[in-house]
Formats: structure tokens, sequence, C-alpha cells
């Protein structure tokens, strides 16, 4: 791990400006994920800013009647609260289906936001990656591609994003809510939060340098079943090959967001409008600029199983 310098940050804003005054500042919580690519030297900040002071760790209801979540708040915490499993049922079901108990202990709902790809080619800095070093190519192309994206992919790169968090967020249409650097403050709706890899695949997100996010904010609940399926090589502690998000209403139409295909989660509202007609015509056209390989070609028929599973669970 490459040294680096510490600040605990007094305000959100005043975090902001610091990591706006140094190009290779990180913004630290949980760390479960920024403390690993550091041992691995893949992030080599160097300055690290604590913003665990903030007291961006609340859960609180907003007027319009919905939910309202500090980005501090602990992926434990927020699964068990009493609010989200009545009324967002489908994200209390992903954060547990996420990780394990330990890591949901420390993880924070901004760090899950801001997760960064599991790609094994990401990982391994023997290997070109477009993500980690730009320029450099992409591995992952032509390579074992298995876990890997299927659509909206690019020349550049066929990551996914790893988050369970984030899919239910997509579904239950959340805004991210941030401060920048000279104290502004922004929401960004979840659809446009994630970007899809095109020629950068190593800008993620829509944040700016020194950006920081300090909520989450959820609509009024929509009511219907809240379903999360997740289908992976084990049963627990492992990512998603494909997993759904269902907000499934009495008649039949609802919300349907997928994980595990796609460098961010994956979900078309024209796609939706088929749901009462199946699985199937949902899956065509979720999938109908699909680039899969021969690898990872699977994930389009197991995604329309793992949708129907999700119906047929609502129905019953």
């Amino acid at each position: 791990m490459k040294s680096f310098t510490f600040e605990r940050a007094e305000t959100p804003a005043k975090a902001a400006a610091a990591a706006a005054n140094n190009e290779n500042a990180k913004f630290i919580a949980g760390g479960t994920n920024l403390l690993d690519l550091m041992k691995l030297e893949i992030e080599v900040p160097t300055h690290l800013i604590d913003v665990n002071k903030l007291k961006l760790d609340r859960i609180e209801e907003t007027d319009d009647g919905g939910l309202r979540i500090g980005a501090l708040v602990r992926n434990t915490d927020l699964a068990s609260h009493q609010t989200v499993r009545r009324d967002f049922g489908v994200l209390s079901r992903a954060l547990l289906a996420g990780a394990s108990g330990q890591l949901r202990n420390k993880a924070t709902t901004a760090g899950n936001l801001l997760q960064r790809t599991r790609c094994p080619y990401f990982y391994d800095t023997n290997m070109a990656c477009n993500k980690r070093q730009p320029g450099s190519g992409c591995s992952a192309i032509g390579g074992f591609t298995r876990q890997l994206g299927v659509v909206g992919v690019s020349d550049a790169c066929i990551a996914t994003n790893p988050s369970d968090m984030n899919v239910a967020l997509r579904a239950l249409d959340a805004t991210v809510e941030t401060v920048k650097p000279d104290g502004e403050t922004r929401s960004i709706a979840i659809a446009d939060f994630h970007r899809l890899p095109g020629d950068t695949p190593q800008v993620e997100t829509a944040l700016e340098h020194g950006e920081l996010i300090t909520a989450v904010t959820l609509p009024a609940p929509v009511g219907g079943k809240h379903i999360y399926r997740k289908v992976r090589d084990r049963a627990s502690y492992a990512f998603a090959l494909v997993s759904v998000a269902g907000v499934i209403q009495p008649d039949g139409t609802g919300r349907i967001a997928v994980g595990g295909v796609a460098h961010k989660p994956w979900r078309m509202e024209e796609a939706e409008a088929e749901l009462p007609q199946g699985a199937q015509a949902v899956a065509n056209r979720l999938f109908a600029d699909a680039r899969p390989t021969d690898d990872n070609e699977f994930k389009i028929l197991l995604t329309e199983r793992t949708i129907a599973a999700v119906l047929d669970e609502a129905r019953a």
C-alpha cells in the first residue's frame, strides 16, 4: 500500500472542498471496497478524507411520504429499518443478499453506490484494463467473460456493476443527493447516476471531482409485491450472475431492474410495459441490443427465467 495523508472532515462542504484541492484524494467511511483496492494498488490515493463524523447516518421520512437515507447509514441498519422493510422491501431484500453480515455492518449507503466492478481483469494488475489504466486495452474482451456484461457494453469495457443495493434503488426510482466543493447541492436521478462505459469506462458515475454524496432519497412507496432474486454460483457471499429487483402490482404491471448484466443497473421502462405479456417479452426488450460472448450468452435466458420466477412469486 502506498503512503497517504489523512484528515477528518468537519462538514460535508469542507470534505468536498478538501477533495477538490487534491487531485488524488478519496473519501473513506467503511472502507470495505476502497481498502482492498489500495492494498492491491489499484486505487492509490495520496490523501484520505474520513467522513464518518459528518452525521449523515440518519433515516428520515420526507414530506411526500418517501424516505431520506443518509450517506453513512450502514447496510445492516438500512436493511433492518422498520419503514424500509414495510414500504421498500425490495431494498431490504437486496441488501441482505449482498456480502456478509460483518461487511454489511461497516458498508455504507454511499460506498455501495460507488462500489467498483469485480471484473477479474480489473483486479489483476498484470492485465490490461481501460477502467484501471485508460487506453491500455481490455483483457476481458477475448478472455474469460462468464461473469461479465451482455448489454450496454462497449469496445473499451464489458465490466458489470456488482452492487445489489443499486439494482433495488433503480427499481425504486431513487435520487442521489450531493454537495459540491463550492457548497452547492444537487440531486441526481439514479437512472443518470451510473454511466455506461463508452470510450471512458474509468468514469463510472455522474459525480464531479470532489463532489460528495450526502443522501439517497426514495419517493413515496408504490405498494405492490417487492421481490429480489439473486442467482449466483454459491448460496452466499458471492456476486450475482444475474439479479432481478421486481416491484409488481396486483394487476401484473410493475417495475423490473436487472443486475449482473451491465455496467449499471439495467432497467428499461418500455420493457416493463411488456410485463403482462410475460417474462420472455420483457427479456426480449431488455436485451434487444445485447452483445453477449460465447461465455455469457446464457445470462439472457437466465434473466428471462429469473423474471418469470419473480412474476410467479408475485402472483402467488
